[in-house]
């Protein structure tokens, strides 16, 4: 059917759902349509003249330009998922297409992509995974299923929140979730490593000082609370807190106002307080160590955050994850990691939880330039050595007794978790019991008859 020659192309770009933009051969936008703006986060004018990877900061940008591949090769492109990055931070998987533009002689002047957001179907497609996604968080374990519901109505609530795990366990990441989803999300957001700042500075730091207030203080100088006014001020290790600045902070909790070192002048604290720590809070407060009430006052709300080690599941999600980041940052390709490295992956124990996974595949990265990374690439201390597996000369070498030591040194390693252990031996918990329960001794049943179930996995019971 003719479209009415009475209505302008344009009208009728604007009234399409999925965004249409065009782009001259120096690629500066020339017209942006209201859809394209509602879904990249800025007004059309803002678009206007600006070149179009100052707009979108899209995956494709810095080294696989869809538009730049069809002006040049003059081809087109369809549905391609991808993502931008909106002007407030916020990354929108989207489909494109795209074509060379031509004028009224066929020239090429230019080029025309259409894209609509995806986030809806990404979402989908995740829940029927069983991946669980909120902001930069990612998971399939149930317990941080569980945080990612609560961490909605606990950011709206505006209560203080206490963020308990191991380092590297993502606390900040939660943190930020919380200020991201608040009503204070337009203000800062603001982190001080109360561990990472001398005793006799934080106070200052925290809190600024007055002209004066101590020798070399020749200036006014705003602190923390002050910079964070608005928005959020994230207290991490608030273990470390010395024990009279507990009780300054007390103060503000209790009644929104501060003094600046060496001031008389009582300021308005008008943040929320977010704290972590990865230390035992509450048998700090009962030994003394710290200020009871404070804690009291601090875990208003409480999130503990369980250790890497104890939800493997994640393990291949984040490396996922990872891997796709890393590729935007390092510009390469690599499109995975082959299975006997996953393998290697899921076996450690992690100490230091996602931070540490994250730094195994940084360093993966610089000796994987493309492809899949292998146990080659991943750092020396997580490959076996030849003498790990190898039993004492004073250990009776039949099949029982090689199981029956493995058995026990995968718990070991795994410190009493046997889930993790039947994972590193890839046999079953009831495998692994009866491994367990027959011992090391020989029997003529151990020579015989002791192989075929532990090697098929186990037969139930």
């Amino acid at each position: 059917m003719a479209l009415p020659r009475d209505i302008p192309c344009e009208e009728i770009m604007e009234s399409l759902a999925d965004g249409v933009f065009t782009v001259d051969t120096d690629f500066t936008i020339t017209f942006f349509n209201r859809a394209a703006g509602d879904i990249a986060g800025l007004a059309p004018a803002e678009a206007l003249g600006r070149k179009c990877w100052e707009v979108f900061h899209s995956s494709l940008c810095d080294r696989d330009c869809a538009l730049g591949a069809c002006i040049r090769d003059d081809a087109t492109l369809s549905e391609k998922a991808i993502f931008i990055v909106r002007p407030d931070g916020r990354k929108v998987p989207v489909s494109i297409s795209a074509a060379p533009l031509r004028d009224a002689s066929g020239r090429i002047v230019g080029g025309v992509e259409t894209f609509r957001d995806i986030s809806d179907l990404d979402r989908l497609r995740k829940e029927l995974q069983g991946v669980r996604t909120l902001e930069d968080i990612v998971t399939r374990n149930r317990e941080m299923a569980r945080h990612l519901d609560l961490l909605p109505p606990i950011a709206q609530s505006g209560a203080t929140v206490l963020l308990l795990g191991e380092s590297g366990t993502g606390k900040e990441l939660f943190a930020r979730a919380l200020h991201n989803l608040s009503p204070r999300a337009a203000g800062p957001f603001v982190a001080v490593n109360c561990g990472a700042i001398p005793g006799e500075l934080l106070e200052s730091e925290l809190f600024g000082h007055a002209r004066g207030a101590f020798t070399d203080a020749k200036t006014e100088r705003k602190g923390r609370f002050a910079l964070a006014a608005g928005g959020t001020l994230f207290l991490d290790e608030i273990g470390e807190l010395p024990l009279p600045l507990q009780v300054k902070l007390l103060r503000v909790l209790q009644e929104r106002v501060y003094e600046p070192l060496g001031s008389d002048k009582t300021v308005p604290a008008d943040v929320r307080i977010l704290a972590a720590t990865n230390r035992d809070l509450e048998a700090m407060a009962a030994s003394g160590a710290f200020r009871r009430d404070l804690f009291y006052r601090l875990s208003v709300a409480r999130i503990a955050l369980p250790p890497l080690r104890e939800r493997p599941e994640d393990i291949p999600l984040l490396v996922a994850t990872f891997i796709e980041r890393l590729n935007l940052l390092r510009e390469k390709s690599v499109v995975g990691v082959r299975d006997d490295a996953l393998r290697i992956l899921l076996r450690h124990d992690y100490p230091g939880n996602v931070r540490e996974l994250q730094n195994i595949l940084e360093y993966a990265f610089i000796l994987c330039p493309s492809g899949r990374i292998g146990p080659e690439h991943l750092p020396d201390y997580l490959r076996p050595s030849p003498t790990t597996a190898t039993l004492p000369d004073t250990t009776p070498h039949t099949m029982r007794a090689v199981k029956y030591a493995a058995a026990k040194a995968a718990l070991d390693r795994h410190h009493g978790k046997t889930m993790a252990a039947c994972r590193e031996l890839d046999v079953t918990k009831d495998t692994l019991r009866r491994i367990l329960e027959k011992g090391p001794g020989e029997t003529e049943e151990g020579r015989d008859g002791g192989g075929d179930e532990e090697a098929s996995g186990g037969r139930g019971g």
